[in-house]
Formats: structure tokens, C-alpha cells, sequence
């Protein structure tokens, strides 16, 4: 079934035609519909045979309408670059150097190698760096003291600033750091200070109990499973003598909920950064967390995703399916919106992007 949509056509703005000229088009194309054309063909190619030139109508329909692909989608999709169509990944990172660490996540040279594969194909990462011991912890058999997440997010934005400079798109990267790391407050501090971080979106990730104690005026615990070096000191004014609690992991610091809450909300009213993540409440709401467990997001921070996992995005211009727009009175009807039509697009829009998932080319080829 194709279905029309009827939208006033508005002159391109010079803007909007660089941005389709820096980004979308492909050799041979110089309209718009040329890179719809490319895509609704590609969306297409994974129909039964004999149904793919009526499909390849449909979706070019669905996006001429506004039910188009993300930047990946469009860029990418029918085109034999070495690109990925997904937008977005969140890719685990563990607590050792190289190799798997004793939870068996990769090491940080490993992650930093496959999120450069990722990033440099096109793909957004986000991370949850909380595995990381803190600054200070023992590194077994070394006498030495950790660096920390923070020192190790540096070198992922450097590595992502690196990619840019030899021509890619401009790379996207999300650090979360739990609300219970010895170094939560560092991470929050840490965008504070311009062009720090400058490929990264940062959020801490909040538990229901960090909450409840926040809301009692409680204390807080800032753990973690790896011990300290030596007397490690909480700040420059007192010392904390760190100590095992029940569950084995180590408590490196106790201090009010709320002075953590506070540092978050001076932070985000200062530079809109840190977000916050609920990961209680994510795992509540996902239908699959009897089988997977979800630390992190997409850069942008809409889409929580396990481990590996990625998301095809399909946006739907909402503006084009307003039917009068600007019309209130007189002779004309009022200004609506076509919830029919709309419908008829989410439909069509799932199945477009479940044909993508088919034939997405993943940064990734073995995990």
C-alpha cells in the first residue's frame, strides 16, 4: 500500500543544501531524492524478489513524507563503503589493561581499540568506565597506584580526536561513571574545565538507593570491588581509612548523599553536563533483563543499550504529517494533525529499519 502525504514545500535553505552535500550525497547524486532513491533501494533489497520493486515504492514514499533514516542511514545505505548503518553502540570496558579482566570484559587497550573500529565506520559509542578501579587503587604486583576512569576517559577523547583530524565525521562518545565510584566527584568536575572531554557526553548513573538516601539526608558509601594502595586520603583536608564492608568491596570514602546531589546539580546548572542515568529504573522497564543488564547509553543518551548492543534509528519528521498548518479560522480548515497518516508511517518505518537490521554492516565482525 502506498499512501500520500501532502506537506507544503518550503525552499531549501543554503544551510540545509551544504549539510546534504557535506554528508549525503554520494558520487553521481545531486538532489535529495537521489539519496532517497539510493536508500528505499537498499531498504528494499531484502524483500522477496517479486516484491522488492513494489517495497522500493513504498519506503521511497515513506521518506519523501518524512520517515527518513539517521545520518548513518542516509549516508551509508546502498553505497559500497566500508561504513556501519548503525548509529549508535555502547561497548563494555573493563578493570586491566589488555586482555579480559576477571568479569571477562575487555581490557581498556582492547575497548580503545574497538571503539576506534567503531568510531572511525561511523558509529557513536557510549561506555560505563565504572569497572575501572579508582585513582590510587593497588594494581596487583606493581606497588603502584591506578590512574583512575578519568585519566583513562582522557585517552579515549584523544583517540576520538585523533580520528577527526584525518577526515571523518565528527565522533560521539558517552562516559557514565556509577553515583557509588571513589571517583564520581573527579567525573563530574571534570567538564567544568572548557574543551575537556570534547568528544563526550558524560552521565552519572543514579541508583533507587542513592535516592532514598539523598531524600533522608543520609550517608553515602563510594566503593569499589579493588583495594586501596597503602592510607588513601579522601581529600586534601582529612583522611579516610578505607575499609571492607560486607560484600567484599572496599569503602573508599562515606560522605552526605546530598553533597554528592549538590556537586551534580552545580555541575548540569553550570554546563548542562553531568545527565543523569536511573539504571534501577532502566532495568525495571526493559522487557530482556532476565538475560542482559544495561550500564550505559547511546551518546545522546535516549537509547540504554546492553553490551554490543546498537540502535538503527528512524526518525519521523512529525512538521509533515501537520495538515493547515497556521490555519485557525475562516474557510479553510483548522490546523491538525494526521494521526492516520502517522500511523501508517510508524508501520512502515518498523519495517524499513527490521530490513536494515538484515543487511546493517556492524563495526564489529566477532565479539
Amino acid at each position: 500500500m502506498i499512501f500520500t502525504v501532502s506537506s507544503s514545500e518550503l525552499t531549501p535553505q543554503p544551510l540545509s543544501l551544504a549539510v546534504l552535500q557535506q554528508k549525503y550525497l554520494q558520487p553521481g547524486e545531486t538532489h535529495v531524492n537521489d539519496v532517497f532513491e539510493r536508500v528505499a533501494k537498499a531498504m528494499a533489497s531484502v524483500e522477496v524478489r517479486d516484491q522488492r520493486v513494489h517495497m522500493e515504492a513504498v519506503f521511497l514514499q515513506q521518506l519523501k513524507a518524512g520517515a527518513i533514516g539517521a545520518g548513518r542511514i542516509m549516508a551509508g545505505a546502498g553505497t559500497d563503503q566500508p561504513v556501519t548503518w548503525v548509529n549508535c553502540f555502547v561497548q563494555p570496558v573493563g578493570d586491566c589493561l589488555r586482555g579480559r579482566d576477571a568479569s571477562g570484559y575487555p581490557g581498556i587497550h582492547d575497548a580503545m581499540a574497538q571503539a576506534v573500529e567503531t568510531l572511525r565506520r561511523g558509529g557513536g559509542v557510549g561506555y560505563d568506565f565504572s569497572r575501572i578501579r579508582p585513582q590510587g587503587a593497588r594494581i596487583n604486583g606493581m606497588g603502584l597506584g591506578a590512574s583512575g576512569p578519568c585519566h583513562f576517559i582522557e585517552a579515549f577523547d584523544k583517540a576520538c580526536v585523533a580520528l577527526q583530524t584525518t577526515g571523518a565525521r565528527r565522533g560521539a562518545q558517552m562516559a557514565v561513571l556509577r553515583c557509588d565510584h571513589p571517583d564520581v566527584l573527579d567525573f563530574i568536575a571534570a567538564k567544568q574545565t572548557p574543551d575537556t572531554w570534547s568528544s563526550f557526553n558524560v552521565s552519572v548513573g543514579v541508583t533507587d538507593d542513592f535516592m532514598r538516601a539523598v531524600a533522608r539526608g543520609e550517608s553515602w558509601e563510594l566503593v569499589h570491588a579493588m583495594s586501596p594502595r597503602g592510607t588513601w586520603h579522601a581529600s586534601s583536608a582529612s583522611t579516610f581509612v578505607p575499609y571492607t564492608r560486607g560484600d567484599g568491596r572496599w569503602v573508599y570514602q562515606r560522605l552526605p548523599a546530598r553533597t554528592l546531589w549538590a556537586a551534580m546539580a552545580h555541575a548540569a546548572h553550570r554546563s548542562a553536563e553531568p545527565g543523569l542515568l536511573f539504571l534501577d529504573t532502566i532495568d525495571r522497564d526493559n522487557n530482556l533483563r532476565a538475560i542482559e543488564t544495561i550500564d550505559a547509553t547511546n551518546p545522546c543518551g535516549e537509547q540504554p543499550l546492553p553490551s554490543y548492543g546498537g540502535c538503527v534509528l528512524g526518525p519521523l519528521i512529525l512538521p509533515a504529517f501537520v495538515r493547515h498548518p497556521f490555519c485557525t479560522s475562516g474557510t479553510e480548515a483548522a490546523a491538525a494533525f494526521d494521526m492516520v497518516a502517522f500511523a501508517q508511517a510508524v508501520r512502515w518505518q518498523v519495517r524499513a529499519l527490521d530490513n536494515l537490521l538484515d543487511i546493517a554492516r556492524c563495526p564489529l565482525a566477532v565479539v
